[in-house]
């Protein structure tokens, strides 16, 4: 699947560049100003590299309850404090002290950290109106709740759960579990505490973490008749690409499953709607899997802003919809220009190397020159977070 799976994302970008060097000049550089712009062929105007500027939560703090918009003086505070807390994964790993696997981690990751500033929205969801994801479903509750009982019983035997780590909260200490070596009860899309086959571990480390919806990283708009094509720079070398056909054609059938959904658009006005189905049970979104619905609108409401809104429902995973929006803002064509193909984990050698240690781990202990695997934590990456340095725009979530 792995094999098809980056086949197709190759193609993406290859539609994608087609795309691009099919259109006039005048249509790949800066789009004219004003909600009106339009292509060539005369279809509404979103082309560009857009990005949103704020640090907003996606869902609100209960501290702010139904206050829909940060005041200036809380903005300004919010913004104080946040920068007093710069590199805050290397920070909360400190207490595991220097050259340890937790402090290195946490090295790694304050990399590709970024500070934004505070936006005027508290939230990104704007419906439920208390800015809130809506409740999980009982059933998904009990499928969560099953899966990390699971997660737990392959942690049990580790120096983490013998401490009493947050990341093991809910788990217990003692003996390797009998379910070392059993099949997870519903498909893993998470870190296990084993290294059995790639599946054991998580959708980032087998280069397969892009999904939708999704609210980070950059977006590159090319469009061509009767195709949108977008781009999102998601960080860390998984970007990914996906195609919008504008079409009235009906859906792919249902036993018909993919990635990132089947896409339909069609204009209504200057606003592109795209009606997304069919996704994989592999993937998950929030609890969501294959039933999850997507409805999106990209609004070009001036020459720099581009609106995007999506109303998000998946009856079998939330008891209601809700509805994301925001504001992206046109970044300059030159100084932000993607010009690189996606890459992950140096063609995915990382999750090879991974299983190569784990193979290696297990024979060392079976001749009895090393530890169990199973007393290794290779899930959290040890002791967990601290609680003092926590985003406090993101506190209650």
């Amino acid at each position: 699947m792995k094999a098809r799976l980056i086949a197709s994302s190759i193609g993406a970008v290859v539609i994608g560049i087609g795309l691009l060097n099919m259109m006039p000049a005048s249509a790949q550089g800066q789009a004219p100003a004003g909600s009106g712009a339009k292509t060539p062929w005369g279809d509404p105007d979103l082309q560009g590299i857009w990005n949103d500027p704020y640090d907003t939560p996606l869902q609100r703090s209960t501290k702010y309850a139904n206050q829909e918009f940060f005041t200036e003086a809380q903005i300004a505070e919010l913004d104080r404090v946040r920068a007093n807390i710069p590199r805050r994964e290397y920070r909360d790993k400190d207490s595991a002290g220097k050259g340890t696997e937790q402090d290195v981690a946490g090295a790694y990751n304050a990399v590709f950290e970024s500070h934004r500033p505070t936006g005027k929205r508290t939230s990104l969801v704007v419906d439920p109106p208390n800015g809130r994801v809506p409740e999980l479903t009982p059933e998904t509750q009990k499928r969560q709740a099953e899966y990390r009982q699971f997660q737990l019983a392959l942690m049990q035997n580790t120096n983490t759960c013998k401490i009493g780590a947050p990341s093991c909260r809910g788990g217990k200490y003692g003996p390797p579990s009998p379910l070392r070596n059993a099949v997870p009860p519903s498909y893993n899309v998470d870190r296990l505490n084993r290294s059995d086959g790639p599946e054991d571990r998580g959708m980032p480390e087998r280069c397969m973490g892009s999904s939708l919806p999704d609210f980070s990283g950059y977006r590159r708009i090319v469009q061509g008749p009767g195709a949108v094509s977008v781009f999102y720079d998601v960080g860390q070398g998984q970007g990914w690409e996906r195609i919008v056909p504008i079409t009235n054609a009906p859906h792919l059938p249902k036993d018909f499953r993919r990635w990132w959904g089947d896409s339909r658009g069609h204009w209504e006005g200057n606003t592109l709607v795209v009606d997304v189905t069919n996704f994989t049970p592999k993937l998950e979104y929030r609890g969501a899997r294959e039933n999850l619905h997507l409805i999106e609108r990209w609004t070009r409401v001036d020459a720099d802003t581009l609106r995007y809104e999506v109303r998000i429902e998946d009856p079998t995973t939330w008891v209601a919809p809700w509805t994301v929006r925001y504001d992206m803002k046109k970044q300059d064509e030159k100084q932000n220009r993607i010009y690189y193909e996606p890459r992950c984990s140096d063609t995915n050698f990382g999750l090879a190397g991974m299983l190569a240690n784990s193979r290696a781990e297990e024979r060392l202990f079976g001749e009895g020159k090393g530890p169990d695997p199973a007393s290794r934590d290779i899930a959290t990456g040890g002791a967990g977070g601290g609680e003092d340095n926590r985003d406090p725009l993101n506190a209650g979530e």
